[in-house]
Parts: C-alpha cells; sequence; structure tokens
C-alpha cells in the first residue's frame, strides 16, 4: 500500500494588512479541504448538510458573548462561523452557483447601498433614525424585484419564536405602529395574562384556546422588550441559565433525596439555592447568607 505524504499548505504571499493576510490562508486551507486529496468528510459536505452548523456555530458565539468569555474564546467562535460561512462559498462554487467573492460583493454594495448618510448626502441624527433610513431602502429593493413590500417582510420564518417576535415587532415600531409610552406596552402584557387567566377559568387548560392567550402573552412580553431595549431572547437564555443552576444546586444539596424530597423542602431548597447564586454574583450583597 503506498504510502500518503501530507501535503503542506501554501501559504498565500503577504498583502501587508494582517486582517487580508489571515483571511488569505483560512481560504487556502478551506480550498485545500475541498481539493480531491483533501478531507473526505469536507468534501461530502453539500449547501443543505453543512447549513445547520451555520445555526449552531451562531449559536455558540452568542453563547461565548453573552456569558462573557474571555476574548480568545470569542475570537475562536467567531472563527468557526466565519470559517462555516467561508466553506459554504466554496461548496457552491463547487457546484457553479456563487463564490466567496459574490459573497462579499453583495454584501458589500448593500452596506454602501443601505448607508447613505455615511457614503451618500442623506443625513441620520441617531441609530433610529438610521434604522428607519435601513427599513425604507429595503423595501425599495424588494419593490424593485417583485417580492414582499410589506413593512414586516424579511424577517425568517425559521428565527426561535422570541428573536422573530422581537424583529417584526420592531420593524412594527419603524413605521409608526407602536404604544406611546412604556407603561402601555406593559399594561398590554398585563391584558394579555388577564385574558390567559380568563381563558382557563373559562375553558380549561385542555381547551385550543389557552395555547392561543399563552402565545399573546409571549408577544406581548416580547414587544415589551423592545420598549425596554432588551433582547427577549437573550433575557429568556438568562432565565434559563439562571434555573438550571439553581435547579442543579438543589439537586446537590438533597442528593439522592431529591425524588422523595416534598415540595416544601424542594421550595425551601430553592430559595436557598436563590441565595446562593445571588451572594455568588455579587459578594457585596446578602451578606447574612455568609
Amino acid at each position: 500500500m503506498t504510502e500518503t505524504r501530507p501535503r503542506p499548505l501554501e501559504t498565500p504571499a503577504a498583502t501587508g494588512d494582517a486582517r487580508l493576510d489571515a483571511l488569505a490562508t483560512l481560504l487556502a486551507v478551506i480550498d485545500r479541504l475541498r481539493a480531491p486529496d483533501g478531507c473526505p468528510w469536507d468534501l461530502e459536505q453539500t449547501l443543505g448538510s453543512l447549513a445547520p452548523s451555520a445555526i449552531e456555530e451562531a449559536h455558540e458565539l452568542v453563547e461565548a458573548i453573552e456569558t462573557e468569555q474571555d476574548d480568545a474564546t470569542c475570537a475562536e467562535e467567531a472563527g468557526d462561523l466565519l470559517m462555516v460561512v467561508l466553506l459554504l462559498c466554496r461548496i457552491a462554487a463547487d457546484e457553479g452557483r456563487f463564490d466567496a467573492e459574490a459573497t462579499a460583493r453583495s454584501v458589500t454594495e448593500k452596506l454602501v447601498r443601505r448607508h447613505p448618510h455615511v457614503f451618500g448626502s442623506e443625513a441620520a441624527d441617531d441609530a433610529s433614525h438610521v434604522l428607519v433610513n435601513w427599513e425604507r431602502i429595503k423595501r425599495e429593493e424588494r419593490r424593485e424585484k417583485g417580492e414582499d413590500t410589506s413593512a414586516l417582510a424579511g424577517v425568517p420564518k425559521t428565527l426561535p419564536a422570541l428573536q422573530r417576535a422581537d424583529r417584526i415587532g420592531a420593524k412594527a415600531r419603524s413605521v409608526g405602529f407602536r404604544w406611546a409610552t412604556t407603561e402601555a406596552a406593559l399594561r398590554k402584557l398585563e391584558e394579555e395574562v388577564a385574558e390567559l387567566r380568563q381563558a382557563i377559568e373559562s375553558h380549561g387548560p385542555e381547551d385550543s384556546r389557552v395555547a392561543d392567550e399563552l402565545g399573546d402573552v409571549f408577544l406581548a412580553g416580547a414587544q415589551l422588550a423592545g420598549y425596554l431595549k432588551l433582547d427577549p431572547e437573550g433575557a429568556a437564555r438568562e432565565s434559563i441559565r439562571r434555573f438550571e443552576g439553581r435547579f442543579r444546586r438543589v439537586e446537590a444539596e438533597l442528593g439522592a433525596g431529591f425524588g422523595e424530597a416534598t415540595l416544601e423542602e424542594l421550595m425551601a431548597a430553592w430559595e436557598r439555592a436563590k441565595r446562593e447564586s445571588a451572594r455568588l454574583s455579587d459578594p457585596g450583597e446578602n451578606s447574612l447568607d455568609r
């Protein structure tokens, strides 16, 4: 059997710009992986098979940012996402569809077109004005292409529900469909909670109307987040992280007796877990817990 010797990576010539040099080297690595004698796994991938990796890597980057990982970790996760995007471009090029150049040129043209206050003669006094212009330009682009021109167009249906609710709400608010105050948005949430309670009491928890009202509560909560300038998806993830951490503390405290504990014992352990997590997150508070 003939031994296959590895072929060393041919590093592109330096340009004098460290950013371009790094990108050129990454492209060279991806090209090598997709070469006929490259990696069998990479050669088997298609746009469809690799697309889920883009979602996974994006979530890993978001998690690194939200959990305030160190810069090296965040850079590594951002690099993984960049790698997947460029590998998708190389796969598409192999199929005669598009490549990294077309992708870069497309987004460059879009950025210039949608920033007339930077690259043109329009003015934008603040970030909200920028967003209004951005959405207006997007609608004009869709109109020219014969696409959906609704103010709500362009939000992927596959986004996580709270994130999509946030984006839909932001688009609606950008064209004036908004409450006058944050307090009004809060009252709307309270109204939806009241309607959920009424549906449960009137029809029972099995009725389909209860699911509708619960969905309205989630939607109103996501809309309120927009008025508070919060990310509802990120806020929900943080709440889940807190719940998971406290639950694991309860498990650790009760040990083998967890399954036999009464609700009162579980709730007491839960309150202790809450105090402990609060103490660790801010040692200056809850000094009596020490």
